[in-house]
């Protein structure tokens, strides 16, 4: 409102000059305060926060609602309760979150899951269970290939998809030649296992354990 005054000599109301430059800034600025307030409520009411996912997990299909911003990796473990994929740096430094997705070792901690609806992702669960265990997941037994076993899964999970890539000639860094065929050596597995850290350091063991599940010496 427009502060008034009574003029002294005629009883009759006045508008200072004052009042009359300061409250039209007034009223625009509440109506812009008011305006945008509308506006935020507005696009706030039409943001979707939440998604549903459909992926094929260790086989079957799984439907997921979940927030935009899950990870892959909390997807696994919180809402599918897959707790053999662990959590370790949370960064993509360590290893210990790989899956394969599609059959291509991935960190699930730097991924989101609604990026992967309709993939065919394989958890640890997935490569074999007690009583039928995944010929790597038995030479890691035999060659002691784990201590605290925390990282296990995906050292297990990351050297399967190490003898696949092999297989289908993918370089790496120790790679003589890209004309010749990529062969299994120490070297060559070690390299490429080098994102998968483990702090007990059975790495020795871990490389014999890869050795034998691909069917070679090194």
């Amino acid at each position: 409102m427009l502060p008034i005054t009574t003029s002294p000599t005629n009883n009759q109301p006045e508008i200072s000059r004052r009042g009359l430059l300061i409250s039209p800034a007034a009223t625009v600025a509440v109506t812009g305060a008011a305006s945008g307030v509308a506006a935020a409520r507005t696009a706030s009411s039409s943001m979707t926060y939440a998604s549903t996912v459909s992926m094929k997990v260790n086989g079957e299909r799984r439907d997921l609602e979940v927030d935009n911003r899950t990870s892959l990796l909390d997807a696994l473990r919180e809402h599918l309760h897959l707790t053999g994929t662990k959590k370790g740096c949370d960064h993509g430094q360590c290893g210990a979150c790989t899956v394969l997705v599609n059959g291509v070792r991935i960190n699930s901690c730097l991924t989101l899951a609604v990026m992967h609806d309709g993939d065919e992702v394989t958890t640890i669960e997935g490569l074999g269970q007690p009583d039928n265990l995944h010929p790597m997941q038995a030479a890691f037994v035999k060659h002691d290939g784990f201590q605290c076993g925390y990282c296990t899964p995906g050292q297990i999970c990351s050297s399967v998809a190490v003898l696949e890539e092999i297989k289908a000639n993918l370089p790496s860094h120790v790679t003589v030649s890209l004309t010749e065929r990529t062969r299994i050596s120490e070297a060559e597995i070690r390299e490429r296992m080098s994102g998968n850290i483990c702090r007990c350091g059975a790495y020795s063991n871990i490389v014999e354990a890869i050795v034998e599940a691909a069917g070679t010496r090194a």
